[in-house]
């Protein structure tokens, strides 16, 4: 019974985990059906973001910005790592979803589901005192350490993009970012900083729930999310700008084709960190502020560095 149950749910998460719009797609319709798993949404408008960010790779500016071999690896990265979390979340949230509807869960099936020792705890803690602040945090948590592992220790991704000069540059400048939009053309959102420190990411992600929560923003990013189907371009949400950026952004599933993954050996990364509770020490709290001016600058420093090395590539050309 429960390995059928078991085959059922890898084979839902199978379905949901071909590319990086499916992904949003399963993460978003889950949150409306479970509003409760506040983490569902965050995943949803992250994977939005990783859409764009994945895109702006066949984009005309970062064509002449970088190598074709570095925006490969890149799109590698965003791809398997984005991969990696809905494979080992979103089978967490299907069992969740079969322990809703049965009103029994059932912690061995979680088990089966090789969840990690600390998701197991958490889930039985979340199941009794149904504290959805709490689950969150501990979702953010445990994707970040399985990102550790599978990722970011990688030597291909360690030495080829975290440790490259452009990397390290587009850090400084703050170029990378997450951004919750709205139907009403305003954005809200942080710049990624020491994206290699799995402590930054973690605190990052606690910083992104508690935007995404504030009662100030809530409604109205969420509403974009319902109004809004994915595609990967940047047009989703710049369509409800007043300006446009006036680069190319192309629809994801038109520039890249599927890619295939597995699992080599997955790891419980929580049978190897000690004491991961001092994760779930509150932040700071903090007011939401409109990053959308910030954002245009952002584009015009850009515009005008790609602009630059066109000329640049003109005249040093024979």
């Amino acid at each position: 019974m429960l390995a059928e149950i078991r085959d059922e749910i890898i084979k839902q998460t199978e379905q949901g985990n071909i590319d990086n719009i499916s992904r949003t797609v399963f993460y978003e319709q889950f949150y409306k059906k479970n509003p409760e798993i506040k983490w569902s949404l965050l995943a949803g408008i992250v994977s939005r973001n990783a859409g764009w960010n994945m895109t702006d790779l066949k984009s005309e500016w970062f064509q002449t910005l970088l190598t074709d071999r570095y925006r490969f690896l890149l799109f590698q990265t965003y791809e398997r790592a984005n991969w990696t979390i809905f494979a080992d979340a979103y089978p967490q949230l299907l069992w969740y979803a079969w322990a809703k509807s049965i009103s029994r869960p059932n912690y061995e099936l979680l088990e089966l589901l090789g969840v990690s020792k600390f998701m197991q705890k958490e889930w039985k803690l979340y199941i009794e005192n149904r504290d959805d602040d709490r689950l969150c945090t501990a979702l953010i948590i445990n994707e970040q350490h399985m990102l550790e592992e599978t990722v970011m220790k990688k030597s291909l991704y360690k030495k080829k993009i975290f440790s490259s000069l452009l990397y390290i540059l587009e850090e400084h400048a703050h170029m990378s970012y997450v951004i919750f939009p709205t139907i009403e053309g305003k954005v809200y959102g942080f710049y990624v900083r020491n994206f290699k420190n799995v402590k930054a990411r973690i605190w990052l992600g606690k910083q992104l729930q508690q935007l995404l929560s504030h009662p100030f923003i809530h409604k109205d990013v969420y509403q974009f999310t319902l109004e809004t189907p994915p595609t990967g371009s940047r047009d989703d949400y710049e369509q409800f700008m007043s300006w446009s950026t006036g680069n190319t952004s192309p629809i994801l599933r038109d520039v890249y084709p599927v890619v295939s993954h597995h699992w080599r050996k997955k790891v419980d990364w929580s049978k190897q960190v000690q004491e991961p509770a001092h994760y779930f020490n509150p932040i700071k709290k903090t007011s939401p502020v409109e990053r959308t001016t910030w954002l245009q600058n952002k584009w015009v420093e850009l515009f005008l560095i790609q602009h630059i090395k066109k000329i640049a590539s003109k005249r040093h050309s024979p």
